[in-house]
């Protein structure tokens, strides 16, 4: 069985139908590369496998876990909460709290996570605090930030927000981390960054989905990519196979004019 399944998806708003049926699967570890045309059905992709949207069918399951079956009654928030951890989520937009300091936007959901409306004692509250300090200040130093813990999201570069949205991401230590166009609003010295970034992620064995606009990124560093068009796959492979020997003509088209634009 592969670690993520996705079988079925539709999702509509209103009378326009956005996703029209999406399956595909992947194994632990891999990084899958999702590509094409605005208003194709990426971000609601991701947004319906993130619990931020309710498919109106289908199925997702990660790790032999099923985590939304439309033949299920509708689940509470509560369980959507819980169900929503197995993913992590960067936004293309970097959604920081402006009141808080790198620090603190790291930390902030996990704080939320271990204490709050836990009975805990004094001494057991302290002890949580200090390992999430020590594990926000870690995951701060993978993104390559640490000398600016203290710093507040209007004193950083949009590069340097992305990086610390993503540590937010990992803070929580999710099944799947998902990337939302993460460059789209960067110059390229700052893509630069934050691609640099996902590319040591991957070392480490950590299972990603990136919605992207990058092909070259998306050809060097992705496992496995899937084109997406009118809310349906069109493509679905290898990068070799999708770059080099796309066999739908949409697919065909599509990378022509991207790549005719790097």
């Amino acid at each position: 069985m592969s670690f993520l399944e996705v079988k079925g998806i539709v999702k509509s708003f209103g009378k326009t139908e956005v996703l029209k049926g999406i399956d595909f699967s992947m194994d632990k570890g891999e990084v899958l590369a999702i590509i094409g045309s605005s208003g194709s059905g990426k971000t609601t992709l991701l947004r319906c496998m993130n619990f931020l949207e309710t498919p109106d069918s289908g199925m997702i399951s990660v790790d032999g876990n099923v985590l939304f079956n439309s033949d299920e009654p509708p689940y509470s928030d509560a369980l959507k909460r819980e169900k929503r951890l197995h993913f992590g989520l960067v936004f293309q937009s970097f959604n920081l709290f402006p009141q808080y300091n790198v620090l603190k936007n790291v930390s902030l959901a996990q704080e939320l996570r271990r204490i709050k409306g836990k009975k805990l004692s004094k001494d057991e509250k302290k002890a949580i605090l200090r390992e999430i300090d020590e594990n926000s200040r870690r995951l701060i130093d993978t993104v390559g930030l640490s000398a600016k813990v203290g710093s507040y999201p209007c004193e950083l570069s949009g590069g340097q927000q992305q990086r610390v949205a993503i540590a937010r991401a990992l803070a929580l230590e999710p099944d799947i981390l998902c990337f939302d166009e993460p460059t789209s609003a960067l110059d390229p010295e700052l893509t630069g960054e934050v691609l640099r970034v996902i590319r040591e992620l991957k070392t480490s064995d950590r299972t990603m989905i990136v919605v992207t606009h990058e092909m070259n990124f998306a050809r060097g560093v992705a496992d496995k990519v899937i084109f997406m068009a009118d809310g349906v796959i069109e493509e679905y492979g290898t990068p070799d196979e999708v770059f080099g020997d796309p066999k739908s003509p949409v697919t065909k088209a599509f990378l022509e004019k991207s790549l005719e634009n790097i």
